[in-house]
């Protein structure tokens, strides 16, 4: 039996607040799937299965915001803890424990509660008999409770109120009262949340005269209103006779103003004509450049209009059988590389590119021999032990595999001969990541990237043979500062080039000595 709170849970907008659930009777489920959801058993909040947490079905919004409390999995307790609550987290929950083919759920409440800001109170002036007073709040969850009370602390129970919510879900509230009690002096608006029971006030002294009141005017100001009236009459006879007079003279405006008209619209007649002439032209341009930027060009073409990326490997990233040498431009294994059973390792750049276009090359030891893959992956891939590589993972590479070179996951064509060099060509504006056989300029395979992909890294993938991989400087020379990670947007009129560098490229291995890398390789 999963058993969950007995009442619901408050939770203080951005606060953290835990969800407990616990088993009877009492044993360990720590091996057992554990799964917090909102109203479909799709809807996860958080999923923790073979002792760790799985994101794949996660809800975007809950991604970063939840964390599983692990102090009493053997003692049959799990919590889920969200962390900066939000006023969307207000609702239902259903924890879900499953061993095996056995499995039991347990439903629990979330109350989201928020304090917002002070009532703020104004006079917006005189209304019928009395004064208008409003009073304004803004951002308390949920909706509050607007209360006008007297010096004497009776309640004012006629008064009307509007309330919305904004992106965040939190209330903005507009209360409005008629004052016709002149004697009060003072008024006050309280704002209450109902769940935590806090309150926020103010009062506003409201003075005798802004209340209306009779007067000996009034009579005057009847003779007055008749008066004009009178006049009125007058004008609106005088202006019929003017109007007859000037209505020839209208008549003939009206004539000139049409023919004008008809003038300028022969003029936009021939300025439209011309509009869209022009604008057929672009449209052509447009389809060329397109057609031009989407042609598999040779590498040196593509050059033109891609900017050379400094590359640098992050030790910190690489699996603690790969050895990153000094520069952080060349990977290879630390010890005797063996084909092994235990999973494939791999290092990222240091560097991650959000947008715009570049390309980097890098060179292959022992290509042909080895077993070895390279291209771009997400931040968040999974890359411990065993791991497929493919666009569904978040991993868009090339490399050998079984004595083959191509595409992971390989789509039907292989490439030969191996290339000794590759150019690896990333356009985030068109969204597709090109692969070069750098040695003769030939285009090897292409990638279209997902809408959301985020930012990428550079990938290197060893897993036999005596291989290396050197990512080559962008002039031949020693390595320089890295480049920022938004480039600028590719031209095909105005080539991206880095400062202090030419497009060409100039490659060794590198044979310095070899550190030590991190520690085993870590998902972020």
């Amino acid at each position: 039996m999963v058993i969950g709170p007995s009442g619901p849970i408050v939770a203080v907008l951005g606060a953290d607040v835990t969800l407990p659930c616990l088993v009877s009777p009492t044993m360990d489920v720590e091996n057992m799937e554990l799964r917090w959801f909102r109203s479909k058993f799709s809807e996860a909040v958080f999923i923790y299965q073979n002792q760790r947490e799985q994101r794949e079905e996660q809800l975007p919004q809950y991604r970063g915001r939840t964390s599983l409390v692990k102090d009493f999995l053997t003692q049959g307790e799990a919590a889920v803890r969200i962390h900066n609550v939000q006023a969307f987290d207000n609702g239902l929950y259903t924890c879900f424990f499953r061993m095996g083919i056995f499995h039991e759920e347990a439903g629990l409440e979330l109350k989201v509660a928020g304090v917002g800001s002070a009532p703020h109170v104004h006079i917006t002036g005189p209304e019928e008999d009395g004064v208008q007073v409003v009073c304004m709040a803004s951002g308390w969850f949920p909706n509050p409770q607007v209360q006008w009370r007297a010096p004497s602390g009776e309640k004012f129970l006629m008064f009307s109120e509007t309330q919305a919510q904004d992106a965040e879900g939190l209330f903005t509230i507009e209360a409005t009262l008629v004052v016709r009690d002149s004697s009060l002096g003072n008024v006050t608006c309280s704002v209450l949340n109902p769940i935590l029971g806090q309150e926020k006030a103010m009062a506003i002294y409201i003075p005798e005269p802004f209340f209306p009141r009779s007067s000996p005017w009034k009579l005057a100001f009847m003779v007055i209103l008749t008066a004009l009236m009178i006049l009125h009459l007058g004008a609106v006879f005088y202006i019929m006779r003017e109007h007859t007079a000037k209505l020839q003279e209208m008549q003939e405006w009206e004539k000139l103003h049409r023919d004008k008209e008809e003038d300028q619209q022969i003029k936009e007649e021939a300025l439209n004509a011309r509009d869209e002439l022009q604008a057929d032209l672009d449209w052509r341009k447009s389809v060329f450049l397109a057609a031009l930027k989407k042609a598999k060009l040779y590498a040196d073409w593509r050059k033109e209009n891609f900017q050379a990326l400094t590359v640098s490997l992050d030790p910190e990233s690489a699996h603690s059988r790969l050895a990153v040498s000094d520069d952080k431009t060349s990977v290879t294994f630390k010890d005797s590389p063996k084909c092994s059973e235990d999973g494939v390792y791999s290092v990222l750049s240091h560097e991650g590119i959000t947008s715009g276009c570049c390309y980097w090359e890098v060179e292959i030891r022992n290509a042909e021999r080895s077993e070895w893959a390279l291209g771009v992956c997400r931040r968040d891939v999974e890359r411990k032990g065993w791991y497929w590589e493919s666009p569904e993972k978040g991993f868009w590479v090339v490399g050998m595999y079984d004595n083959i070179f191509g595409s992971l996951p390989a789509n039907g064509e292989h490439i030969v001969p191996i290339p000794q060099r590759v150019g690896v060509f990333l356009d985030l504006n068109e969204g597709d990541v090109s692969f070069y056989n750098m040695t003769d300029g030939s285009h090897l395979f292409s990638f279209p990237l997902a809408s959301s992909s985020g930012t990428l890294f550079p990938y290197f993938r060893l897993r036999s043979g005596n291989v290396s991989l050197t990512i080559c400087s962008g002039v031949g020379g020693p390595m320089q500062t890295p480049v920022p990670v938004n480039n600028p947007p590719c031209s095909s009129e105005e080539p991206v080039s880095l400062s202090g560098q030419g497009l060409s490229s100039d490659c060794g291995v590198d044979e310095s000595p070899l550190l030590p890398s991190g520690p085993e390789a870590m998902s972020p």
